[in-house]
């Protein structure tokens, strides 16, 4: 084995893993605080991609300036989303079934919108001035916007570990998935709250998308791919836990870049596989949902 292939892929695995992280990472939040399983998550992915050409190829924006706009639009659409249609649901005995229906429908009429507002032709962005070449790590050239989205990815992680247990709004956001009429009862307003939280998600997604776009085409349709690959992170790292999901994202990031390398026909297969064998072993996920005590 060549340790420098070694690290090359090691070092694409961890940026899709990244990429992952901060889709799932916003599934994990939606599930642990909102209690939504929102299939149409994948499809905000594909907004803050789309968002991001728009900024840059068409607008003449700044690509940093870009990503924040595309991680803002896709948090408005999806606040948007919350408190138009997914309200409605909440208390329903159905709500699950529910939920699936209306999350699903959102899929294929943001792809319609999709084609209608950018068509169907692929598009590209460039890299980043300044990101567009490579560095020399232990004698091999990575690409230097590979370790941009690493950090990236590595910065909003603790970033929004810090502000869901150590904050005042992330001690509410928690609490709001144990007791929504306490907390009504003490002032707190938890429409608005849920809402907030959709947002941030879904900003999330926007943001994965928007970093990914310099990486691949961008497509009608992408959001598909990577909402079952971010809800295999979400289920190997366990139902709302956090950094279970970033967990998950390293492992299938890995397993993919790996897979692609060694076994390129079959590579598809090995994400399902990994998720079959810890569902096997530990059904609910490596590690355990998050759970918040009450005061």
């Amino acid at each position: 084995m060549d340790p420098q292939f070694l690290l090359i892929q090691a070092t694409s695995g961890f940026t899709m893993a990244m990429i992952l992280f901060l889709v799932a990472s916003g599934l994990t939040l939606l599930f642990g605080v909102v209690n939504v399983f929102n299939f149409a998550h994948g499809s905000f992915y594909m907004i803050g991609a789309y968002l991001a050409y728009t900024c840059v190829s068409v607008l003449g924006f700044n690509f940093w300036a870009s990503l924040v706009l595309a991680g803002l639009g896709a948090g408005v659409f999806g606040m948007l989303m919350e408190s138009i249609f997914l309200r409605r649901i909440y208390g329903r005995a159905e709500e699950a079934g529910f939920q699936i229906l209306l999350t699903y429908s959102f899929i294929l009429i943001i792809d319609d919108l999709v084609k209608l507002v950018w068509g169907t032709e692929y598009k590209s962005i460039s890299r980043p001035p300044g990101f567009s070449g490579a560095v020399e790590l232990f004698g091999v050239l990575v690409p230097t916007y590979n370790l941009a989205i690493i950090a990236l990815g590595l910065i909003v992680a603790v970033a929004a570990w810090l502000l869901l247990s150590r904050t005042r709004a992330g001690r509410i956001a928690r609490a709001t998935a144990i007791d929504r009429e306490m907390l009504s009862t003490l002032g707190v307003n938890v429409p608005l709250t849920l809402t907030v939280v959709f947002g941030v998600a879904t900003a999330l997604g926007g943001l994965a998308g928007a970093l990914a776009a310099p990486l691949r085409s961008v497509t009608p349709g992408a959001g598909i791919e990577v909402i079952i690959d971010s809800l295999i992170v979400v289920v190997l790292g366990g139902m709302g836990n956090f950094w279970g999901a970033f967990l998950g994202a390293i492992i299938l990031g890995e397993v993919n870049a790996f897979a692609v390398a060694f076994v390129a026909d079959w590579a598809s297969l090995f994400s399902f596989i990994v998720m079959i064998v810890v569902l096997i072993f530990k059904p609910q996920g490596l590690f355990s949902p998050a759970k918040v005590r009450k005061a």
